[in-house]
């Protein structure tokens, strides 16, 4: 999350959920032992939420021929908590509000394509800094299923068949920028929405799909002692932010005080209420999807 510019946090805030740079001891006290939150996730369309929790791009043809893998070289890099490697396709639909209900949980080590029998890019493990990993189902073409790409903006990794499991997700987040709303679906349905801050010019929150990465306490007081949300996605422009950001991820969390709820006033995160943020750790599973649009067609009625 590129965290807020207020905190002068050290880089490789790695599973600090939003980018916060903390030193590496504090990291490594964050990470040991960390288990995800369990609960749920789901849905919304193109610029208003859909009702179908099962969107018919993540459906595909029964007599479509499965392309075979190629061989996966062995000092292929490992997707991690620092910037994705490069070469996979960007997410055609990374606007899509549709929702998300399946996940992808690799059981063991596992080669992730560019295409349907393409390039092998690079290798996904079961957890990222000792936090289980489940990847969003965007799209199944062919036997091979695409998920969304950790630690990358707009970015999709290709699965040939095996070595993960499928995990039901029955939430989503979406976030309006020019609105600062954040709402809550389940199943379709609008549960509840938020004012949130967001991205300062120059910094603004990314847009499109993405998920939930894990979660970590606060590293500082100025979190407002709430457990924080690591996005899979990262700064747009990572020379836009402080120094001690960089290689951060975008991230949901409170602050000390609400009292800049409704500007953009932060590094790129998101951020709530104490009270929202214990709502959504507490409802809300990792492997969840969250969209940032800049506004839905029509405001959800909890708005």
């Amino acid at each position: 999350m590129p965290f807020d510019r207020k905190t002068p946090y050290r880089r490789r805030g790695v599973w600090v959920a939003a980018a916060i740079g903390v030193p590496a001891l504090l990291v490594t006290a964050l990470l040991v032992g960390q288990a995800l939150t369990p609960s749920s996730t789901a849905p919304d369309d193109r610029n208003a939420v859909a009702a179908d929790p099962t969107p018919s791009s993540v459906e595909q043809s029964p007599e479509e021929s499965i392309p075979p893998a190629a061989p996966a070289p062995d000092g292929l890099p490992v997707v991690d908590y620092d910037p994705a490697p490069g070469g996979f396709p960007a997410d055609p639909n990374a606007m899509d509000v549709t929702p998300l209900t399946d996940g992808a949980h690799p059981t063991r080590r596992i080669a992730a394509y560019d295409a349907p029998g393409g390039r092998p890019r690079a290798f996904l493990e079961p957890t990222i800094r000792g936090v289980e990993l489940t990847m969003p189902i965007a799209q199944r073409r062919a036997g091979w299923t695409a998920v969304l790409l950790p630690s990358a903006n707009r970015r999709l990794a290709w699965l040939p068949p095996g070595g993960f499991e499928t995990v039901p997700l029955r939430d989503q987040i979406v976030v309006e920028r020019k609105v600062h709303r954040l709402t809550w679906y389940r199943a379709g349905k609008a549960v509840r929405s938020w004012e949130v801050s967001l991205g300062q010019s120059g910094q603004e929150t990314p847009l499109g799909r993405t998920f939930i990465l894990g979660r970590t306490p606060p590293p500082e007081e100025v979190y407002g002692g709430v457990d924080i949300y690591a996005l899979g996605s990262v700064p747009d422009d990572p020379e836009s932010v402080p120094s001690g950001l960089r290689g951060a991820h975008i991230g949901v969390h409170t602050w000390l005080h609400d009292d800049e709820l409704g500007e953009n006033t932060t590094n790129g995160c998101i951020r709530l209420t104490r009270s929202g943020q214990r709502e959504l750790l507490a409802e809300v599973r990792p492997g969840s999807s969250v969209v940032v649009v800049d506004e839905l067609a029509a405001p959800p009625p909890t708005a």
